[in-house]
Parts: structure tokens; sequence; C-alpha cells
């Protein structure tokens, strides 16, 4: 435990190091200065649409697990996905790296097995996938379309947009497609490294090689019931699709807070590329996320760095900051009630 809360602080210390490295670079006074004088009225609406965005995504989770049959009330998955987006951000690797706690705090709330906590938050991440790619090529298309020549910044920006349309669909059809070998795979490295877990932690009987299997196997049921639901599907990508739309707002927004109106492609094309930042080793991608973000405004809009670091700082506050605290208060709430039931049990 001690280890693993010294790499989350080391990963603060980074991610913060990596941001004062990019104010430094753009500017602190000029940084500072936009954000002072930031229109509180825009910025009262960045808040209002960073709630829009979590309440969307946290529907997302709700209509996942009403197909799973583990249906909570829509309040109560808005607030278990802030607790989701809280492991996201405090653990490096973004999702990656946040999902086995998120589906932790799932099966808690919604009082489901684990593997189905799982496969709901793997399948709404998922599905999130889909209309980022759609928001990314649109904007990319009118971004472009009103570029002179493509920098170097909008090729990094054309990969990117094309790790999205073409490299994850495909890993994610060769991992579906290959679901059983990679279920004999991860049995056969697991079950020898649990078993040397069991023989060293005191009164803990460690699951067989079969009890594995098994719950495997109820994780890829579950993400094809869901995979085979076309209403679910719809409606949590209907879900999924507003929130994209909410971050891109959130992100036009901020500029023109600090007095800068863009193009609303630009923020629909900045908002999806930046996110594959998130994979970076920082606890949420900070840092990372917000160098991607400021690098993409200056190359595609006439915006000053330290103005664009501004607009970027007040947007990730808004959509970093906010779940960040509120999923920490949902997260400590529900550990406190499964401690209490494990002490009643």
């Amino acid at each position: 435990m001690d280890g693993r809360r010294t790499a989350t602080l080391a990963g603060f210390v980074g991610a913060l190091a990596v941001l004062a490295v990019l104010v430094w670079v753009v500017g602190v006074d000029r940084t500072l200065s936009a954000l002072l004088s930031a229109d509180p009225v825009a910025l009262g609406l960045v808040g209002a649409v960073a709630v829009v965005w979590l309440t969307a995504w946290g529907l997302a989770l709700w209509s996942v697990l009403r197909a799973l049959g583990s249906p909570v009330r829509p309040y109560v998955a808005v607030l278990v996905y802030a607790g989701a987006v809280f492991a996201n951000n405090v653990t490096p690797f973004g999702q990656a790296g946040g999902e086995p706690l998120s589906a932790l705090l799932i099966s808690s709330a919604a009082d489901t097995e684990y593997e189905t906590g799982l496969a709901a938050i793997a399948s709404v991440d998922t599905v999130h996938f889909v209309p980022s790619v759609g928001f990314a090529i649109a904007g990319f298309t009118f971004v472009t379309a009103g570029a002179v020549q493509l920098g170097r910044n909008l090729v990094f920006a054309a990969v990117a947009v094309a790790a999205l349309a073409v490299g994850l669909p495909v890993a994610g059809f060769l991992g579906w497609r290959y679901r059983y070998e990679l279920e004999a795979a991860v049995v056969r490295l697991l079950t020898p490294a649990i078993r040397w877990f069991g023989r060293t932690v005191p009164k803990w009987t460690p699951p067989t090689a079969d009890t594995i299997a098994a719950r495997i196997e109820s994780f890829f049921a579950a993400i094809e019931r869901i995979a085979t639901d076309r209403k679910t599907l719809l409606q949590t990508l209907g879900f999924s699709g507003l929130g994209w739309a909410s971050l891109a707002c959130s992100l036009w927004l901020s500029l023109y807070a600090v007095g800068h109106a863009v193009p609303v492609s630009v923020a629909l094309l900045v908002v999806p590329v930046g996110s594959i930042a998130s994979l970076a080793p920082l606890p949420g991608g900070s840092g990372a996320i917000e160098a991607v973000l400021v690098t993409l405004l200056v190359s595609t809009t006439a915006v000053p760095g330290a103005v664009a670091a501004s607009a970027v700082l007040i947007h990730r506050g808004a959509t970093y900051l906010f779940p960040l605290l509120l999923g920490a208060a949902v997260a400590s709430a529900l550990g406190a009630d499964r401690a209490t039931a494990s002490e009643q049990g």
C-alpha cells in the first residue's frame, strides 16, 4: 500500500513538474494575466458544461449496468462514474490504470460481481472511442480545409486521428476475435502468481485456474451481452456523444473566457486528440494532456501560447479537478460502506 501511495505521489509531482515547465515556456506572467482577466460569466458556463459532461457519461454507465441486470438509479450512476473518473485521474495511464479500481467501485455501488463492474466500465470506455473518432475526423477535416499547409503539429494530429480511426478498432477486433486465446494466456500467467501470493498471505485461499477461467468467461459474457443489445448501444453512444460535445464546448468556452473565439472545429479536433495523452504514465495523463492541447491550439489558431495555456488550465480545472474532488468523496463513501459490510459479515 505504501508503495502504491508513493507511486501516486510521484506521479502527481511529475504532472505538476510538466505543467510548470509548460507555463514557464509560454510565459508565467502572461498566463497569469490571461487567467486573471477571464470573463466570470464564461467561467461559470465552463463549470456548468463540465457538469453536463460528467452527467452524460454517468448516464452511459447507467445504461450499460441496466443492460447487465445490475440497475442503479441514474444519479447513483453519475456519482459512481465520478468515482471512476477519480480512479482514472489518480492512477497512471488513464483508463488503463484506473479500470480495476473503477470496477471495484461499480460492483460495490451496484451490489454485483466484480467482473460485471469491470465489463461495465470497460464497455463504457470502449464506447467513448466511437464518438471521439467522429468528432476528431470532422474537426480535422474543417481545420485542414482552412489551413494553407499542414504544419508539423497538424501532421501529428493527422497521425493521432488515424490511430483513433484505424488502430483502436483493429486492436479491439483482434482482442475480441482471439478472446479465448487471450483467456488461456491470462490464466497461464496469473495462476502461478496468484498461488504464490496465496502462500505469502495468511488465511487467504487463492482461486484455482478453473475459477480464474470462469471469472474471465463471465467478463467476456457480459461484454458480449452489451455488444448484442442494439438499444443499449445506441443509448450509450448518445450519452457518450453528448459528453464529448460538452468537453469540446468546455474548451471553446475556456478560450472565449480569455478573449479568443476560435472555430468550433478546432475544439472538436483538439479535445479527442488530446485525450490520447491520457495514456502517459502520469495520473490521469495530467501534464501530458495539457501540453498536447496547448500545442495543437497554437498550431491550429492564432491564439498566443500563454493565452492557450490559460484556457487549457481553465478547461482542465473544470473537467479534471471537479470530478477528482467529487469522485474522491464517492470513493471514500463506497469504501467505508464496503468496510462496514465486511465487518458485519
